[in-house]
């Protein structure tokens, strides 16, 4: 029986692995927590760490140095998030700001209720991990919006023209999460960024702005040769302003090279209804039909002649 059970720990199969930890929790004897903890900072799977984890905390010893060190070097945020809350039980709070810039935000938190429960101030400490000369860390940015003062939106203004894209974005980001205004110049030139994830966050944060937008600026950036996080980006911004700009953009990509581009272009198309109404002010008729029969090729022969219909064209 042990021999299977050992087995199933080390299952590739998730379901396998979290029956036997079930199995192995419930049978006699104790657990122990050290064996625990390192079951939970090996495991790939959240629901079967959490057990793990649950145990190891539950177990005789699981204040220990080694038990506590082993959740909170985890790859897995809930399991990280367990051993930074069991720092204060060891007396170990003091700790709390070295996971102050953690990747994840749940673990973040902890980290900031660790450092108040100390007595500390979890914000001081990350505007002093921004204004670091060697260069701030991308999560202490975020730690730092996540805080929501007022006094740092210049701050994260500054970091938009940082030298690192993952800094820029998560300056960007914060500013976003603040409601903070950027200027809209500023954000069409960061669509041209060469980090994706500034592109993206750029994009994100003129959604709200998008219909004072010139649509002719987004569509030059839909051209085949551009960088594919620009390209995304503006197409993002077109398909949110709707109408017949959306419809262009869509019905131009519905051959991309890109296979989430392509299909994104396609379900758009699709799902348009082809009304003349639709378009009043933005298009004619002949455009409309010049545009469903440059896509003709993605509805069945039925559908395809409903739309013509709609829109006065014979074939």
């Amino acid at each position: 029986a042990d021999a299977v059970l050992t087995g199933l720990l080390g299952s590739p199969d998730r379901r396998a692995r979290q029956f036997a930890v079930r199995l192995a929790l419930t049978g006699p004897g104790r657990a122990d927590a050290l064996a625990c903890a390192r079951r939970a900072a090996a495991e790939p799977d959240p629901a079967t760490a959490a057990l793990w984890t649950d145990a190891a905390m539950a177990a005789p010893g699981s204040g220990d140095d080694a038990v506590i060190d082993l959740l909170t070097g985890a790859r897995i945020p809930a399991v990280r998030a367990a051993g930074v809350t069991a720092l204060r039980r060891a007396g170990r709070a003091a700790e709390g700001a070295g996971h102050l810039a953690d990747r994840s935000g749940f673990v973040r938190a902890c980290a900031r209720w660790l450092v108040a429960q100390d007595g500390g101030d979890a914000h001081a400490h990350y505007r002093w991990l921004v204004c670091d000369p060697a260069g701030p860390s991308p999560y202490a940015v975020t730690g730092l919006a996540e805080c929501g003062r007022g006094e740092d939106t210049e701050l994260l203004r500054g970091l938009v023209a940082h030298p690192a894209g993952p800094v820029r974005a998560a300056a960007l980001a914060g500013l976003r999460r603040r409601e903070a205004v950027v200027a809209d110049s500023v954000l069409l030139a960061l669509l041209d960024d060469p980090a994706p994830s500034v592109a993206r966050e750029a994009s994100l944060a003129l959604l709200p702005a998008v219909r004072r937008l010139d649509p002719a600026y987004l569509a030059e950036r839909l051209g085949v040769r551009g960088p594919l996080h620009v390209r995304r980006a503006a197409f993002r911004l077109l398909r949110a302003r709707g109408g017949i700009h959306a419809l262009r953009a869509s019905v131009a990509l519905i051959d991309d090279w890109h296979p989430r581009t392509r299909e994104t272009a396609r379900a758009a198309v699709r799902a348009c209804a082809w009304h003349p109404a639709q378009f009043a002010g933005e298009a004619d008729t002949a455009e409309l039909a010049a545009l469903l029969e440059r896509s003709a090729k993605l509805f069945h022969d039925h559908d395809l002649g409903l739309r013509r219909n709609r829109l006065g064209v014979r074939r």
